[in-house]
C-alpha cells in the first residue's frame, strides 16, 4: 500500500526506489514469461505433467495438481497440501509453463522437508492478515476521521506506533518470503535437471523465467521497507511538533 496521501509529502521520495523496481520487475517478468511461453519443451510435457513427475518422484503422490483461473495465479497451498496452476501453465507445454509449475512443486518439497522459512511464513499468515487490516484502519479510516474532525491530531499520532508495529509484521513477512521463493526455484531447477524434464538450453530459459519472478518479491520487500521507514519518520515528525 502507498501512504503518500497521508501528510507524508516530505517523505514520498522514499517510495520511489520501490516503485521503480516494482515497475521494472513487472516488465521483466512479463517480457521473459512472454518469450518463453512461446517456446515448447523438447520433452513435450505440460506444466501439470512436469509437476506431477516431480511430486511423484519425491513420494508426494497425495498432493494433487489442479487448475485455477487467472494469469500467473500459480501457487502451492500448504493448508490444503495441493498445487494450483493457472490454465496456461497447467496445459501449456512451454519452457515457461514447466518452469513455473516446477517452482510451485518446490514449495511442496519445502513443506515435505519442514523447511524452516516456509514454516515461519505459514505461521505469520494470520498475523499478517490482521496487521494489514490494522494498518488500513489506522491510516485509511483514521485519516478520514481526522479530516472530519472526529478524532484529534494527538490521538492520531498516538495510533501511529500501532500502525508501525503492524506494518513491521507485514515487512517481516515479505523478508521471510525471499528465502522461501529463492529456495523453491533452486529445488525446481535441480529436479527438472535431475529428472531430465528440461534439456540443454531449456534450463537457461527456466532460470531466466524464475529469476524474473523472484525479482517481484525483491521489489515487494524494498517497497515495504521504504513504506515502514516513511511511517517511522512521519510519526517522529508528529511527535516533535506536539
Amino acid at each position: 500500500m502507498m501512504f503518500g496521501y497521508l501528510f507524508f509529502g516530505a517523505y514520498d521520495w522514499l517510495l520511489l526506489p520501490g516503485l521503480l523496481l516494482g515497475l521494472y520487475a513487472q516488465f521483466k517478468l512479463s517480457a521473459t514469461y512472454g518469450r518463453y511461453v512461446q517456446e515448447p519443451t523438447e520433452s513435450g510435457l505440460s506444466g501439470a505433467e512436469a509437476a506431477r513427475a516431480i511430486l511423484d518422484q519425491a513420494g508426494l503422490q497425495d498432493v494433487p495438481v489442479e487448475m485455477v483461473a487467472g494469469h500467473l495465479t500459480d501457487h502451492y497451498d500448504p493448508s490444503q497440501r495441493a498445487l494450483f496452476l493457472s490454465e496456461e501453465n497447467y496445459s501449456g507445454r512451454s519452457i515457461a509453463a514447466v518452469g513455473v509449475a516446477a517452482h510451485e512443486t518446490g514449495h511442496a518439497l519445502q513443506h515435505q522437508a519442514a523447511y524452516a522459512p516456509l514454516q515461519w511464513r505459514m505461521t505469520l499468515v494470520p498475523a499478517t492478515g490482521f496487521a494489514s487490516t490494522a494498518v488500513w484502519l489506522i491510516l485509511g479510516v483514521g485519516t478520514m476521521l481526522l479530516w472530519l474532525r472526529v478524532i484529534s491530531m494527538g490521538l492520531f499520532a498516538q495510533l501511529l506506533p500501532i500502525a508501525i508495529g503492524a506494518y513491521g509484521v507485514v515487512t517481516v513477512f515479505q523478508l521471510i518470503t525471499l528465502p522461501v521463493e529463492f529456495d523453491a526455484s533452486r529445488r525446481a531447477k535441480e529436479r527438472l535437471a535431475s529428472l531430465g524434464l528440461v534439456r540443454g538450453e531449456e534450463g537457461e530459459g527456466v532460470r531466466k523465467v524464475l529469476n524474473a519472478a523472484a525479482l517481484t518479491y525483491v521489489a515487494a520487500l524494498v517497497a515495504a521497507v521504504a513504506e515502514l521507514l516513511q511511517l517511522i519518520l512521519v510519526a517522529r515528525g508528529m511527535n516533535d511538533r506536539s
